[in-house]
């Protein structure tokens, strides 16, 4: 027998192996509700915890018009559940909020200003103006140019009105503390933001990239950064991307596209955790963007008019091995009965376990 026949007359078995295997699809986490807000607060936004206790704090994006009928409050809830302490803010809609040796750090997306307060606030708790943002001249970044599968180009020119649109922060290990600006389309930063005096603050990003012309109105969103800390991520919502930009310079380039509504983002033991609002769902990406966990879906409304699993969810946090998911619940369109968010009526918190690190 010749060498050709010996090998066709292998058995299969044998063969098999040489054969490419099929990969494992993302692992899917079912979620389960935590809290449900007092009745008196809407819209969880912000989301942060202290990674010593595991307390939770949460903010509140009630934009509702006239202003006269917003309740913007802080809350803080044990690992537990327990209402422990609010703080009100008026007419000011929160945004982005982080823990950092011992105080709470909340955008203040009303007010144009970063702001802290003790971590262990009660109602009278004073808050302290930290930094204050203000219109980019340019306020709009410049034009974003497409390249066309047929050879065209299309070029996208962004409008912004110098509103800044203070969105999601992160703190380096420093204490450097980046911010998003989701209108004008802009990164900044504020060195040692613990303890400037007075602080500046630095836009160190104005990009194409960081702006949409998408139907959700957010660009630069969520914000986080890698175990090294040598790479920033950013969410831009109205395009549904993931972007990394290397901060020791580089361009900033797309990690992952259809990431529907891609709002929150934290980096949490090798997967990058964006809270996709418009999917109802939470995505764990691998450092090559491909999604290996997604977490929870909306499953309809209680007969108090609180969702069931996630519904619009804006950030997460982790507190002992739980990811806790805020549940924005924000109707964007101004047509009726299009959205689900329209039924709701009392605001919540989801959470699921972590699964193993990766």
């Amino acid at each position: 027998m010749n060498k050709r026949m010996s090998l066709i007359a292998l058995p299969l078995a044998l063969l098999l192996p040489l054969q490419p295997q099929a990969a494992e699809g993302p692992l899917r986490i079912a979620v389960e509700r935590f809290v449900q807000l007092p009745a008196d607060v809407r819209q969880p936004e912000g989301i942060t915890a202290d990674p010593a206790t595991g307390e939770i704090y949460v903010g509140s994006f009630d934009a509702r018009m006239p202003e006269s009928s917003r309740n913007n409050q802080l809350l803080r809830y044990s690992p537990d559940g327990k209402l422990l302490g609010r703080r009100r803010f008026g007419t000011t809609p929160l945004t982005g909020l982080a823990y950092r040796d011992g105080q709470v750090y909340i955008l203040n997306f009303g007010a144009s200003r970063l702001q802290r307060i003790a971590a262990g606030f009660g109602s009278d708790t004073p808050v302290e103006d930290v930094a204050s943002f203000g219109a980019l001249l340019p306020p709009a970044p410049g034009e974003r140019r497409i390249d066309n599968p047929d050879g065209s180009q299309d070029r996208i020119q962004f409008g912004a009105a110098g509103f800044p649109a203070i969105n999601g922060m992160v703190f380096d290990r420093a204490g450097n503390l980046y911010v998003s600006d989701s209108f004008q389309g802009a990164i900044y930063r504020i060195e040692r933001a613990t303890s400037c005096m007075p602080c500046r603050v630095q836009t160190v990003l104005h990009d194409p990239l960081l702006a949409t012309a998408g139907p959700l109105p957010f660009g630069a969103n969520g914000l986080a950064f890698d175990a090294s800390e040598r790479l920033l991520y950013i969410n831009n919502a109205g395009d549904g991307r993931v972007l990394r930009w290397p901060l020791a310079g580089g361009a900033l380039e797309v990690l992952a596209e259809s990431i529907h509504g891609a709002d929150g983002l934290l980096f949490h033991d090798g997967l990058l955790w964006v809270s996709a609002n418009q999917a109802d769902r939470v995505l764990g990406l691998d450092e090559n963007g491909r999604i290996r966990v997604q977490a929870g879906e909306f499953q309809g409304h209680d007969g108090d008019g609180a969702p069931r699993g996630l519904l619009f969810p804006a950030g997460s946090a982790v507190s002992g091995a739980w990811m806790v998911v805020a549940n924005l619940s924000l109707a964007l369109t101004a047509r009726e009965g299009d959205e689900w968010e329209e039924e709701t009526r009392r605001w919540t918190l989801s959470r699921f376990r972590l699964p193993r690190a990766h």
